[in-house]
């Protein structure tokens, strides 16, 4: 791709305001000395817009510009039910979860399991989200990053896409990792202005270049009628993704288990709600961020649905989408679209657009690993008595090595197939378990410690079960096709069995004494969410009732 000055330009700004923003935010406005809670969240300062953008800011990364749009290259706008049903998601997450997090005045997901159950189980979850962030979430995000500034900016032969790996993952980890969440947060909101204006022009350009008339409305036609299975948002037995999205499930099945999990109990994700000024502010964050969910599939499928028409049409494009071994590429969807017909003077804009996804979910993977490892790991477990100084000093220095780790891993990834599900799919393994813990702790005061650390345990083996055949039990094995949302959705249930049974065997069906007492005034909320709840819920009615 060529590249002219006014495109360098606009990548050096980018980059140098997001530096500049880092560091100021980094700076504490009192004068005085910055101490946990202002690095790890930020004083407890955000507004809601702040909020919700960092939300937004922290989940939009290279899983959906390249990962989500290689899924709807192959599978077509079904993917985007984890965007749309993300929003309703978020609803409820600001509804009932919230209300609870912000009264027991948590820092950390691992802090509420110990305030509820007891340290053990903080512990043992403490060390699993250290290890799934480092060598799933910031790898995953590094290479895909990698992978499609190569493409777009190289030869896309991958002899980039180490070096992209390394100055993405040093430039995220600059003003992360010296400013905390602040910074994160604040740098966030300009991230994801830039996003949204970048995805865009790229659908309006790609959908514009269907049709000799240039129009996009005209495109968009074109596009659903060249290609109307694509705009199936609920696939049925023998369509092409069904095992990945299996019909109704998207709606009432498995894909609860991984947004629930997803939305209301991940640290990078949950931990800027917990730095709002007050609950009402939060839940206006949360209710913010579900409004642009509904819009972000417009940003990131449709673009695989534009280049998949032109795939089917062209056999020149056919043969860029098509590896030497002869296999389709579909993550190539999206810096291939932007390679072929961004203009110049505009690709710097688009790839500043990208960049800002890939960091600013780094950014936020990084200052909740650091987190976690500091509050969760390090004070209880080495120094109890450790300063505020030294609290500070010890996530600056987990977050560097955290990333220093990723950045040697991400390469050894390779090639992967459709990433955006391969990451679902292998988080899915942990994700039902964790779940289970958290939904009976919240709204089953009966539910033990004990119970907890067996259900956290036995998920993982479980979920192997419905996944993995032992060695030489394949042709007798029940379950060789059973989707991943089928197997999350069943070792929920049997984790959710197994802790009910230990629970009421421990506490003799009488509430634990770390139960959660619920009142009715405890989940009311203000107009505003209110009306923000409707319009999502409205919407997706509408959706789901048109492309049935």
């Amino acid at each position: 791709m060529n590249f002219t000055q006014v495109d360098i330009v606009i990548l050096i700004v980018y980059a140098i305001i997001i530096l500049c923003v880092g560091f100021y935010k980094s700076k504490s406005t009192s004068g005085e000395s910055k101490n946990s809670k202002d690095y790890f969240l930020a004083g407890k300062s955000l507004p809601w817009w702040a909020i919700g953008a960092s939300l937004i800011a922290a989940n939009i990364s290279a899983e959906q510009f390249i990962g989500m749009s290689g899924s709807g290259f192959a599978i077509g706008l079904a993917i985007a039910s984890y965007e749309f049903m993300a929003a309703l998601t978020l609803i409820l997450v600001g509804k009932y979860f919230l209300p609870i997090f912000i009264k027991k005045n948590i820092h950390t997901i691992p802090e509420f399991l110990e305030k509820r159950f007891n340290s053990k189980v903080k512990t043992v979850l403490a060390f699993f989200w250290i290890f799934l962030f480092v060598f799933v979430n910031l790898t995953s995000v590094l290479y895909l990053g990698g992978t499609a500034l190569d493409t777009i900016i190289g030869s896309g032969d991958g002899s980039l896409v180490l070096n992209c790996v390394i100055i993405l993952g040093l430039f995220s980890a600059a003003y992360s990792i010296w400013g905390g969440l602040s910074s994160v947060a604040w740098t966030d909101v300009i991230q994801v202005i830039l996003l949204i204006i970048g995805g865009g022009i790229t659908t309006f350009i790609a959908l514009s270049e269907l049709t000799p008339s240039g129009s996009v409305l005209d495109g968009f036609q074109y596009m659903f009628e060249k290609a109307p299975k694509k705009f199936n948002m609920i696939l049925e037995k023998g369509d092409k993704g069904y095992i990945d999205l299996p019909g109704i499930a998207v709606l009432a099945g498995g894909m609860w288990i991984a947004n629930l999990y997803y939305w209301g109990f991940n640290q990078y994700i949950i931990q800027r709600t917990l730095a709002a000024k007050s609950l009402q502010e939060s839940q206006k964050g949360i209710a913010f961020a579900a409004l642009i969910k509904m819009i972000i599939p417009l940003i990131v499928i449709i673009p695989g649905i534009v280049a998949f028409v032109l795939f089917k049409e062209d056999p020149g494009v056919a043969a860029s989408f098509t590896s030497e071994e002869g296999v389709i590429m579909n993550d190539k969807a999206y810096p291939w679209l932007i390679s072929q017909f961004i203009p110049t003077g505009l690709k710097g804009l688009i790839l500043a657009a990208l960049s800002a996804a890939i960091v600013s979910s780094l950014a936020s993977m990084l200052n909740s690993t650091s987190t976690i490892f500091t509050l969760d790991v390090y004070k209880p477990l080495i120094d109890k008595n450790a300063s505020e100084k030294r609290l500070i000093f010890v996530g600056r220095i987990s977050g560097m090595i955290a990333i220093v780790i990723a950045i040697f891993v991400a390469p050894v990834l390779g090639s992967i197939d459709q990433a955006f599900q391969f990451i679902q799919e292998w988080t899915g393994l942990f994700s039902p378990g964790i779940l289970a813990i958290f939904m009976l702790g919240l709204f089953w005061n009966k539910t033990s410690a004990k119970s907890a650390i067996i259900g956290a345990l036995s998920s993982i083996p479980i979920a192997l079960f419905f996944k993995v055949a032992p060695k030489g039990w394949s042709d007798l094995w029940i379950f060789p096709d059973l989707p991943f949302m089928h197997q999350m959705g069943l070792t929920f249930m049997l984790t959710v069995l197994i802790m009910f049974v230990f629970s009421y065997m421990h506490n003799n069906n009488n509430r634990d004494e770390k139960g959660i007492i619920l009142t009715e005034n405890l989940f009311k909320t203000q107009k505003a969410f209110n009306i923000s709840a409707w319009i999502v819920v409205l919407l997706l009615i509408l959706i789901y009732t048109t492309l049935w």
